[in-house]
């Protein structure tokens, strides 16, 4: 039996069936427009957006810069002085007694040979008295034996017994003399007094027959009355490192010698250079340094002993020095280094420091005079980078002394 199958028709079809195509297109747009805006904002983003750091590096730097100088520099060394007295004197009394009157005022200025003060002058005055009496009686008999000589009326023995209290007798008349001298003391130098120790009616007595006075390598250790200190002139001492001696042996050597300058502006007055009379025989063990002094005449006295002045010396000079301000020395792994710029660009060039005085830096270096070196921001700066000019830092007044290690005028400030 043959059976046949009919096959299967597909309805037609409907409207609904034909919106749901359409609406399946229009969403694959939409989806594949969204995907296609972020591929093209990414890019952009990536060619355009990532530029924007590369534009900030390109950017040229501020900076200040400052010519390179070539010029002598003195080599100096600052330091902190002390104003001595050119005299250190304590007054004592050389005879004992009661102190009855001084003749000066506390602070007064004195000149050698002014009286001081004055002991109770009587009973000296008395053993002089009675020393001269003793002398006129042994001289007497003196002569009187001397004429019994010539006679040979007297044995030679009596004579050279008169003879001898004679001499004895004017001994002891010089000693009371000098006791009664003594009862008024009177200033050995020129100088400023202090205060009185010992006001007028204590008792005193001489050095040298006080139990309770000591005397050390020969100077006297006793209370004084006063201390007079000779300030015209003054000394001034500063102590140096032993690493300078070099340089100030061989300064002294040369004319002129070897000066000190001291900064007395903070006194009203100006600046004053003195020469250095005097350099220590030793080096101080313990600190290393070497002891230089000068004399100031202090004709105005606004120097006093004790005080501290600033002091500048003066060691030796370097001819054709290549100088750039402080500032524009840098420090790097490999040493020091300065910013020139050339052109527009910061190129970096080694440079050894050979002084520095506490302005200006002398280098030893491939540095030209008139190069703009920078002074101001070089930790915005890298090697081979643009940078951009926006002033000139001001040179500071090389006649003007300024913290830490200071300058000394002197005439090649001014040349060139």
């Amino acid at each position: 039996m043959n059976v046949q199958i009919a096959p299967l028709q597909t309805p037609p079809a409907g409207d609904d069936d034909m919106d749901r195509d359409r609406g399946g297109y229009t969403r694959t747009f939409v989806v594949g427009a969204v995907a296609l805006a972020l591929v093209l904002g990414g890019f952009w983003y990536f060619t355009h957006g990532s530029s924007a750091p590369q534009a900030k590096r390109n950017l040229a730097a501020p900076v200040k810069v400052a010519p390179v100088e070539v010029r002598d520099m003195a080599v100096i060394e600052h330091t902190i002085g002390t104003v001595m007295a050119n005299s250190t004197v304590q007054i004592n009394s050389r005879v004992n007694g009661q102190l009855t009157k001084a003749f000066f005022k506390e602070g007064q200025m004195v000149k050698t040979g002014d009286p001081l003060f004055e002991i109770d002058p009587r009973p000296y005055q008395a053993a002089y008295d009675n020393a001269v009496a003793s002398m006129a009686t042994a001289q007497a008999k003196a002569e009187r034996y001397s004429r019994l000589k010539a006679q040979n009326a007297v044995a030679g023995q009596d004579y050279d017994d008169a003879q001898a209290v004679y001499l004895e007798a004017k001994a002891n008349v010089e000693s009371a003399r000098l006791n009664l001298e003594y009862t008024t003391i009177r200033s050995p130098v020129n100088g400023k007094t202090g205060a009185i120790l010992i006001q007028p009616g204590n008792m005193v007595s001489s050095t040298s027959s006080s139990s309770s006075n000591s005397t050390t390598n020969g100077i006297s250790t006793a209370n004084p009355l006063v201390t007079i200190n000779e300030i015209q002139p003054v000394k001034i001492s500063m102590a140096l490192p032993q690493s300078d001696l070099p340089r100030i042996q061989g300064q002294l050597a040369r004319p002129g010698g070897l000066t000190i300058a001291m900064n007395m502006r903070d006194l009203g007055g100006d600046n004053i250079i003195v020469p250095v009379d005097f350099v220590s025989n030793a080096v101080a063990g313990l600190t290393g340094t070497i002891e230089l002094r000068a004399s100031y005449p202090n004709t105005d006295m606004k120097l006093v002993p004790g005080q501290l002045v600033d002091t500048t010396v003066v060691l030796s000079r370097i001819p054709h020095a290549t100088l750039v301000p402080r500032d524009a020395l840098n420090t790097g792994p490999d040493g020091t280094f300065v910013y020139v710029v050339k052109d527009g660009v910061a190129q970096q060039r080694p440079v050894k420091l050979e002084f520095d005085d506490g302005v200006d830096d002398a280098v030893i270096g491939e540095l030209r005079k008139g190069e703009l070196v920078i002074v101001d921001g070089q930790l915005r700066v890298l090697p081979g980078a643009k940078v951009s000019i926006t002033g000139a830092k001001k040179r500071a007044n090389t006649g003007v002394m300024t913290s830490g290690r200071r300058r000394v005028p002197h005439a090649s400030d001014t040349a060139g």
